[in-house]
């Protein structure tokens, strides 16, 4: 059998204006497994979604439902190239989602057999130091999507906002929107409100934007609006090297033992996703392959 065809350029994600297929998945396998309805189940898959970062994390959640407690994944191309280790004969392939697939097949570490692996495979990544330097890289890739950041003078409590400041008039222009950081905050606080605030943004909280493929979601009470840019806030800074205060927030949440019914983990995911590849810090698995070619 050839060798897979691989793209290091691709994405393990549909764009954000391709979803219906995705939702509608995703809908029916937490429906029929009856999972995270608790808040304490939620909390248990965001950390999931962090701990397996070379998967987007839309496709770490389809993994975690598909077999909970699973510590590593990747197709037979990565385990074969990477780690010399093969898939087991008969193992069964997990589904992740792939652009013009619609999805790619992937296998757990206990479905192949070969050499130990390194003490550092699995080693949590951090995507370098955020400063100064990369806080204003941030706002000048920003700025191209027509997201303007704004710093301005505020107490501690007080770590930003945003706000759309134009609506697109047709399909062909696009809304413009302003960022509020606090000048007295550090790069590294900074970060996490721009993941906050663009949580908001790529959750549909400020309502559509058809241009970026946001649906509109504005009609989700307030709690709930924090409660998951505050998700898609620890999702991408824990991701990334960086301690956030999303951690307390949602400590507090799943101490209260309330139903996470009412959050859209479909939404959440897509949107932590969306911020990494907007701000480049997506380090999805360039291995995966797009066809099932990777079948042993």
């Amino acid at each position: 059998m050839s060798e897979p065809t691989i793209d290091p350029e691709a994405q393990p994600e549909l764009p954000f204006e391709d979803v219906t297929y995705e939702r509608n998945l995703l809908d029916q396998l937490l429906i029929d497994s009856k999972l995270y309805q608790s808040s304490k189940e939620f909390q248990e898959l965001l950390d999931f979604t962090i701990r397996l970062r070379n998967m987007a994390p839309f496709n770490a959640m389809l993994l975690q439902i598909q077999k909970p407690g699973l510590n590593y994944a990747a197709s037979a191309y990565d385990w074969k190239h990477r780690f010399q280790r093969t898939v087991k004969e008969k193992a069964r392939p997990l589904l992740i989602m792939w652009p013009f697939g619609p999805v790619a097949l992937v296998f757990d570490m206990l479905d192949t057999e070969g050499p130990e692996l390194p003490k550092d495979a699995f080693a949590f990544y951090a995507k370098g130091r955020i400063d100064g330097t990369r806080i204003d890289t941030f706002k000048a890739i920003l700025e191209r999507k027509l997201i303007f950041t704004k710093p301005y003078d505020q107490g501690d409590n007080d770590a930003g906002f945003i706000r759309r400041l134009t609506r697109a008039k047709d399909k062909k222009t696009y809304s413009t929107y302003e960022l509020g950081l606090n000048r007295n905050h550090s790069a590294a606080m900074s970060f996490v409100t721009l993941a906050h605030e663009l949580g908001h943004l790529f959750l549909g909280h400020l309502g559509d934007d058809n241009k970026m493929g946001i649906q509109d979601r504005s009609v989700v009470i307030h709690r709930l609006r924090e409660i998951e840019a505050e998700s898609v806030a620890y999702i991408v800074c824990h991701r990334n090297g960086v301690e956030c205060r999303s951690q307390k927030y949602l400590s507090a949440y799943v101490e209260s033992g309330e139903s996470a019914e009412g959050l859209d983990l479909y939404a959440i995911t897509r949107a932590a996703g969306h911020i990494e590849r907007l701000l480049h810090l997506s380090e999805s698995s360039q291995w995966v392959t797009k066809s099932s070619s990777s079948i042993p």
